[in-house]
């Protein structure tokens, strides 16, 4: 005679009862386990129901091995942490070094004159190459990779007073192109314009450091007047304040701009440069960033043709590149940034080393359970899933406690004043997409072993199994 189907159920509890695998007083997830094992066949759980149920076995398991589960929980957590650092640390000396070079101008490129290396038209090595106003207009006419272009005019120990102070100071002077070129901004008044250069008028923009020397307790000073090298001149502007730490002739502080005509004509470094229009060298910018090559060997082939030496005779020119300093430098930040990465995904995989390790302790602790819940109806796909989503739950859990420490680290050391080479820690969504990828691929090659290797226990062995 067949049993009736609740004797039935009550008897096959019994009979695990009976063989000392259980007890009434059995631990909470095992009696949650087997609850819902019972009743499988009645009903299927709903999504929400089965997070719920392995989110409270999840803690469960946390609280029952703290030490363990902190140490495990930390590994994953600091490795997702240390993953978006180190790119962003990487990231911030790369914003420090580019905003450094920015002090100076952007995308621009120096060119000097030098002494050729090699014989070539005649001409003997070792020849000074003086560069002129004229070969400015060569390049505008041959060389359509440079976009702007502008001579660069200066005198050293320009003697300079104002009505209570005095000075010697290195004096540039300035056209509109050079100025599109150069960082030099102007805090109060305005700065050099186009007409003053073509009536070569005797107008001055200070740097803050000769403002404050000339005019130590007037902050604005637009309108005075002053005498440069003995020549009256009227004060137009000033320049805002610059935290330099690089420069290739002085900081802009300790400059004053005059117009590349008055200075000619009032102050030039010496007679025969003026005779001749000589230039102290010239700065110009490519059309494009990706054709600054093209830009620079442009240029190299018209300044050849122009002074007699080889267009491959390094030493003729002296060529400071912004551009390409910028992308040697960033060549060494994405080489660190890669090494760093990599440290950081080997701390990461410790760390799933670490799950791993944790839910094959948590099997063999369970086995007893798993025997249970397969004996009560629980299959192998079931058994599967419910230890493979603890173990990504549990590395989910440990990296989205890395992304909160991540998050308060930046924005902590963002907050404090930060020096001119660094640009803080800058968290970036790309680097964020690769550690959520990182995790994600470390929660499924460090929960799916113990998850398998406890789906496939069978239900008699789990049983019998003894600690």
């Amino acid at each position: 005679m067949r049993q009736p189907r609740n004797l039935r159920r009550r008897g096959a509890y019994s009979h695990v009862q009976d063989n000392n695998v259980t007890s009434i007083a059995e631990p909470r997830p095992a009696a949650i386990a087997a609850r819902t094992a019972l009743e499988a066949p009645r009903r299927r759980m709903h999504a929400g129901e089965l997070a719920a149920d392995l989110l409270r076995q999840t803690l469960w398991n946390i609280r029952r091995n703290k030490l363990r589960s902190f140490l495990t929980l930390f590994g994953i957590a600091w490795g997702i942490a240390s993953l978006v650092l180190m790119s962003a640390l990487s990231d911030g000396f790369r914003q420090g070094q580019r905003k450094n070079m920015s002090q100076i101008g952007d995308n621009i490129v120096f060119v000097f004159g030098g002494v050729t290396e090699d014989q070539a038209g005649g001409q003997r090595a070792g020849r000074q190459i003086r560069l002129r106003e004229s070969d400015i207009e060569l390049i505008r006419a041959n060389c359509p990779a440079v976009a702007v272009i502008s001579a660069e005019h200066k005198t050293w120990d320009v003697p300079a007073r104002s009505a209570t102070n005095a000075g010697r100071f290195l004096t540039v002077g300035v056209n509109p192109e050079y100025l599109k070129l150069r960082n030099l901004p102007v805090e109060s008044g305005r700065t050099v314009s186009e007409a003053d250069v073509r009536e070569a008028r005797r107008v001055a923009v200070l740097g803050a450091s000769v403002r404050k020397q000339l005019f130590e307790r007037n902050p604005r000073p637009v309108g005075e007047r002053i005498y440069i090298n003995n020549y009256p001149f009227e004060v137009i502007g000033v320049m805002s304040e610059k935290e330099q730490n690089s420069s290739y002739d002085g900081w802009d502080n300790d400059k004053i701009l005059i117009p590349h005509t008055t200075l000619l004509r009032d102050a030039p470094s010496d007679r025969q440069v003026y005779a001749e229009r000589r230039v102290y060298g010239f700065l110009y910018r490519p059309s494009d960033v990706s054709k600054w090559e093209e830009a620079q060997a442009q240029v190299r082939a018209v300044l050849a043709r122009a002074h007699g030496f080889s267009p491959a005779d390094k030493g003729a020119l002296r060529i400071f590149d912004s551009i390409e300093s910028a992308q040697m430098f960033d060549a060494i930040f994405n080489a660190t940034e890669i090494f760093l990465g990599a440290i950081a995904l080997i701390t990461l995989s410790l760390g799933g080393i670490g799950v791993m390790n944790t839910m094959m302790i948590a099997v063999a602790e369970r086995t007893n359970e798993i025997g249970l819940k397969k004996a009560l109806g629980a299959t192998r796909r079931r058994i599967l899933l419910d230890f493979f989503l603890e173990g990504a739950l549990l590395a989910a859990l440990s990296g989205a406690a890395g992304l909160v420490l991540t998050f308060l680290v930046s924005g902590a050391v963002n907050s404090l004043p930060l020096p001119a080479m660094f640009g803080g820690l800058p968290i970036q969504w790309k680097t964020l997409a690769l550690a959520t990828l990182a995790l994600g691929a470390v929660a499924v090659l460090s929960a799916l072993p113990p998850a398998r290797r406890a789906a496939r226990l069978t239900p008699v062995e789990a049983l019998r199994y003894e600690r």
